[in-house]
């Protein structure tokens, strides 16, 4: 299937989707980050024509990420009517939950609870807008690695790139017409006043991630399975203690 192909196959996957449900949502919510993920998945969400709710939630972001944020907010609204844009500044209640928890400080932790936040205003516009949370996570991240927060962008109601590589992402996004300083930026997941990228993070670019994935052989293989193992408790279900008859 051709990128393009996917990516009305995807849009209109996300729309029968909607149709099915036995209460059916009057909206679609979706986080933006400036990112290929989420610039596709959002512009996905758009082609479907039900209302689109996007939001750029910075929490002590660097200037870079934020702008392209806005930059593909201003693209979406230009070209869908049915897009409706949000800039919700969380700094504040960032602040407010780390003097909360100041005698539990970890920058790991901390890092995680931006996420967490973000899910938790997610869900609240989509309360107040009868929508459904719109996943951004792909294949590598959401299945390969791990490579998201626990009940922050991991906590959603569809997932509709879960099965699209990272390099597929990509090209979908060239396919749909994704500004090209999207699709040219270093990935990164935003979580860290230093602006980390996701390949400092994970220690390998996401082509070898994928390579490893797929080839038992790789060179690369022991390392992914590395990280691959430590986040399988996110990736697997939750353990339940079954009580004997």
């Amino acid at each position: 299937m051709k990128p393009l192909e996917k990516a009305q196959f995807i849009s209109n996957w996300i729309k029968d989707y909607v149709e099915k449900m036995p209460s059916k949502a009057q909206s679609l919510i979706i986080g933006i980050s400036g990112g290929i993920d989420s610039s596709v998945s959002s512009t996905l969400s758009a082609m479907t024509g039900i209302k689109t709710i996007v939001l750029s939630m910075p929490i002590k972001q660097k200037s870079s990420q934020h702008d392209l944020s806005l930059k593909h907010q201003e693209w979406l609204v230009k070209n869908f009517d049915n897009v409706e844009a949000h800039t919700l500044n969380l700094d504040k209640l960032f602040e407010t939950f780390e003097g909360t928890l100041s005698n539990f400080d970890n920058e790991h932790g901390m890092a995680n609870s931006r996420a967490r936040i973000r899910m938790t205003t997610l869900y609240q516009v989509a309360a107040a807008n009868k929508g459904i949370v719109v996943g951004t996570g792909n294949k590598v991240e959401d299945f390969g690695v791990g490579f998201y927060t626990k009940y922050g962008d991991g906590g959603v109601d569809i997932s509709p790139i879960a099965d699209c590589n990272k390099s597929e992402v990509w090209e979908i996004g060239k396919s749909i017409n994704i500004l090209q300083e999207i699709i040219d930026a270093a990935p990164t997941d935003g979580l860290w006043d230093d602006g980390r990228t996701d390949e400092g993070q994970l220690g390998l670019r996401y082509e070898e991630l994928e390579e490893a994935m797929n080839n038992v052989n790789s060179t690369n293989r022991e390392k992914y399975e590395k990280i691959r193992n430590i986040n399988l408790h996110k990736m697997e279900p939750i353990p339940v203690c079954k009580i004997p008859n």
